[in-house]
């Protein structure tokens, strides 16, 4: 799942994980990566979309994600109460989520971590660097990364 509020960073985070799928069979000896990538604009869509409330009640149609990037900086619920919330919940705990900000502040990482996030990473201003940012990223939670049971 994407959480993110600027349209251009969505349109780039889709192309890298298109690429991603497109390369990861080479990456994880012939095993590829397919992502279903769905996207929420904003802090409460993607708390309704995480808790399967309102329109994403129906978990077939909206299952739960098994990766969150999560932007920080965004209008209404910020990306720091968003991952609290989730963080909290038994039965969203164990997602991965990982924080996607412009931010480089120490006060948002120190508050993202402090709030459970397993990753902080800055987005890289060329395209190049991006997709292999979230190339690395995808691949290593979504490839090599081995969940808990349950």
């Amino acid at each position: 799942m994407l959480v993110e509020d600027n349209e251009m960073d969505v349109e780039l985070t889709l192309n890298a994980f298109r690429e991603v799928e497109q390369r990861s069979a080479e990456a994880l000896g012939g095993r590829p990566i397919r992502c279903t990538v769905s996207v929420a604009g904003n802090g409460q869509e993607a708390l309704d979309y995480v808790f399967g409330r309102g329109v994403y009640a129906d978990r077939t149609r909206y299952p739960v994600p098994d990766l969150i990037l999560l932007d920080l900086k965004m209008p209404g619920i910020d990306g720091c109460e968003v991952l609290r919330q989730i963080k909290e919940a038994p039965e969203a705990h164990r997602t991965p989520v990982v924080m996607l900000t412009s931010s480089e502040e120490e006060e948002d990482r120190i508050r993202s971590y402090r709030y459970g996030a397993n990753s902080y990473l800055v987005k890289p201003m060329s395209f190049d660097a991006f997709s292999r940012m979230i190339s690395t990223v995808v691949t290593y939670w979504c490839g090599h990364n081995l969940r808990p049971p349950g």
